[in-house]
């Protein structure tokens, strides 16, 4: 009988809330990338998901997005470690049980390592870590506003490149925006 992974146990997980929970004590343990910028980013990407009604797993692609980042430094010192950790990253899921596929996602995210053909959830990761870290204040410049962010993601970051769910991120953005609380 095969012996249970992390992998399967985080997978196993239905509940968003709890997956959180299980990262957290994951990074407490092993020291990986999470903090509230990932929180952030997946309830950004929790709710395009329950919008969009995209033809995903939306239990790969949350944990994925809790995940990804696993191997960012926090201060990195040169452009290789950022161009190298989504890989790292990777890697370092696949000896905690995860399948090529789940890797391949999470290492997709940035495009770094300019995996080709894109799985479909990379796509959806890379729009919300993008947007979502443009809404956040960083050392080196304050929170763009989302229309702001809206314009950046697509005329400067995705200039050139092909998302096939950058249409229906827009619209989920420019919804969200005319909720009113």
């Amino acid at each position: 009988m095969k012996a249970e992974t992390f992998a399967d146990y985080i997978l196993s997980e239905k509940d968003w809330i709890k997956k959180m929970e299980i990262v957290f004590y994951l990074q407490k343990k092993t020291g990986i990338f999470y903090d509230n910028s990932v929180i952030f980013k997946t309830l950004l990407t929790k709710l395009f998901l329950d919008r969009a009604k995209l033809d995903v797993d939306k239990n790969i692609v949350i944990t994925a997005s809790l995940l990804w980042s696993c191997k960012k430094d926090l201060l990195p010192k040169d452009l290789s470690k950022v161009k190298a950790f989504a890989k790292d990253g990777a890697e370092y899921l696949s000896k905690l049980g995860f399948d090529d596929r789940f890797c391949k996602i999470c290492e997709g995210v940035n495009r770094y390592s300019e995996l080709e053909p894109r799985e479909k959830e990379s796509d959806i990761l890379e729009l919300t870590d993008q947007f979502g870290g443009m809404l956040l204040d960083r050392p080196e410049r304050i929170a763009f506003k989302p229309d702001e962010a809206l314009v950046l993601l697509e005329y400067r970051n995705l200039k050139d490149k092909e998302n096939r769910y950058l249409e229906e991120f827009k619209n989920f953005v420019v919804n969200m925006e005319e909720i009113k609380i």
